[in-house]
C-alpha cells in the first residue's frame, strides 16, 4: 500500500478505525474498541482504546510502520465556519476545534481527545482533519439561515451547518458514476438512513439543503433523538416539568427518537415487535417513516427536477421494508417502485450499487453503500498532494 491511511473515529465510549488503501479503495482492516471508560472495562482511557487497536492490526499481520502509512485522518463532527477542508493538525487548529465543542458538546470533545493520543502515538506522521459538516458550508443562504434576531445569529454563529456530509458526498458520486453521468449534470436527494439520519437535497453536484442543522439534533425521527420538534417544547418542559436545559437535551439526544417511543432503537428487533402486534413500536415506525416521506416530498419541490433518490448507511441499506413504505405512492411524483428489487440481494456488481425503481421510472431509485472512510483517506492524501479524484 503506496497511500496508506489509517481513518479514526473518537466517539466518547468508542474508537472506530479503519486502514485504508486511498488508491484502490481497499480497506485493509477495520474495527471498533468499545466501553471506553465505562464501569468494569478493561480499556480504560482513548489511548488505552488506540493501543488496543495497534494490538488488532497487528493481529491481522498489519505493521503500521512497515504498510505505507502516510496520514492518519480523524473524523470531526463539527468544523464551524472555519473549517471546510481537510486540515492538517496541529496544536493551534487543535485549540480551535477545542472551542468549537460549544457547538457539539457531544461529538467534538472525544475527537480531539483522539487527535491528542493519536498524534502522541504516531507522531512521525500526519494527522488530518475531514470535516462532517464540509459539504454542506456554502448551503445558499435561504436554507442555512434560522429566522432568529440577526445580531444574535452572527454573534453566537447560529446557523445550519449540516452532517454526515462525507457519506452524502460520497453516495452522491457513487449514484452519478453508477449512471455513467456527471455528479453536476444531476439532481439528487441522497436519503442516509443509519442510527442517525439525514437527508439532502443535492442540485448540479451542489447541496441546497440538508436536514440536520445546527446540531445533529435537527430533521428525521433517527435512533436515539427527536428530529425536528417545536422549539417551545423546550421551555415548557423547563417551566412545568422543571426539568435543566442539560435534561431535556440529554432526554432529545439520548433517550428521544425511536428509542424514547418504542424502548428500542433496532430496526431489526423493532420490526420483531411490530409483527408480535406492540402497538408502540408500530406506532414508532410510522412516525420515523411520515418525517421520512415528508423530506422527501419537500425535497422533491426544492429541486423541481430530480433525477436520483439514494437510500444508504444501515436502515437505508439493508432494509427493505423501510424504502418500501418511504416511496409507496409516489408514482405522481415521478418515482415508480420495483418491489421485486428492492427485495433482490446486491450482485456484488458496481461496489454494492442497486437500482430499485423501474426502468421507465422518470426518478431512479438506487440502493448505494456507502463509505466515509475512503472520502476521508482520500481527503487525507490529496491534502499531501497524492491523489487525484478521477
Amino acid at each position: 500500500m503506496n497511500n496508506a491511511v489509517l481513518v479514526i473515529n473518537s466517539g466518547s465510549s468508542s474508537l472506530k478505525f479503519q486502514l485504508v488503501d486511498a488508491d484502490s479503495g481497499v480497506a485493509r482492516a477495520a474495527g471498533n474498541v468499545e466501553r471506553i471508560g465505562e464501569p468494569w472495562s478493561a480499556v480504560a482511557d482513548h489511548e488505552q482504546a488506540l493501543r488496543r487497536a495497534f494490538d488488532m492490526l497487528a493481529t491481522d499481520g498489519i505493521d503500521l510502520q512497515a504498510c505505507g502509512l502516510v496520514a492518519v485522518g480523524h473524523r470531526v463532527v463539527h468544523g464551524g465556519m472555519e473549517f471546510h477542508q481537510p486540515t492538517p493538525l496541529d496544536d493551534t487548529v487543535i485549540g480551535k476545534l477545542e472551542r468549537l465543542s460549544a457547538l457539539a458538546p457531544l461529538h467534538n470533545p472525544p475527537a480531539v481527545l483522539g487527535i491528542r493520543v493519536a498524534r502522541r502515538l504516531l507522531p512521525d506522521v500526519a494527522h488530518i482533519a475531514v470535516f462532517d459538516t464540509a459539504f454542506f458550508h456554502d448551503l445558499p443562504p435561504a436554507a442555512a439561515t434560522y429566522a432568529i434576531d440577526r445580531e444574535l445569529a452572527q454573534t453566537w454563529r447560529i446557523r445550519r451547518y449540516g452532517f454526515h456530509g462525507c457519506s452524502h458526498r460520497y453516495v452522491s458520486e457513487r449514484a452519478a458514476a453508477f449512471l455513467g453521468r456527471p455528479r453536476d449534470g444531476l439532481n439528487q436527494i441522497v436519503l442516509h438512513l443509519g442510527n442517525g439520519a439525514s437527508a439532502s437535497a443535492i442540485a448540479a453536484g451542489r447541496p441546497v439543503d440538508t436536514s440536520m442543522g445546527l446540531t445533529p439534533l435537527e430533521g428525521l425521527v433517527m435512533g436515539t433523538r427527536s428530529g425536528d420538534l417545536d422549539p417551545g417544547v423546550i421551555g415548557y418542559l423547563w417551566r412545568t416539568a422543571k426539568m435543566g436545559v442539560d435534561d431535556i437535551e440529554a432526554m432529545l439526544n439520548q433517550r428521544s427518537g425511536v428509542l424514547g417511543l418504542a424502548g428500542e432503537r433496532d430496526f431489526r428487533r423493532l420490526r420483531a415487535m411490530i409483527e408480535s402486534g406492540d402497538p408502540a413500536a408500530q406506532l414508532a415506525y410510522d412516525v420515523f417513516i411520515h418525517r421520512l416521506r415528508r423530506y422527501l416530498g419537500g425535497y422533491l419541490a426544492v429541486l423541481g427536477h430530480t433525477d436520483v433518490v439514494s437510500f444508504t448507511a444501515g436502515i437505508g441499506e439493508h432494509d427493505p421494508a423501510v424504502r418500501r413504505d418511504a416511496l409507496t405512492g409516489m408514482a405522481e411524483l415521478g418515482i415508480r417502485f420495483d418491489e421485486d428489487r428492492n427485495l433482490a440481494a446486491s450482485d456484488g456488481e458496481s461496489d454494492g450499487v442497486r437500482r430499485i425503481s423501474t426502468d421507465d421510472s422518470p426518478i431512479t431509485v438506487l440502493v448505494v453503500p456507502t463509505n466515509e472512510e475512503l472520502v476521508i483517506a482520500r481527503d487525507c492524501v490529496s491534502v499531501l498532494g497524492g491523489y487525484r479524484r478521477a
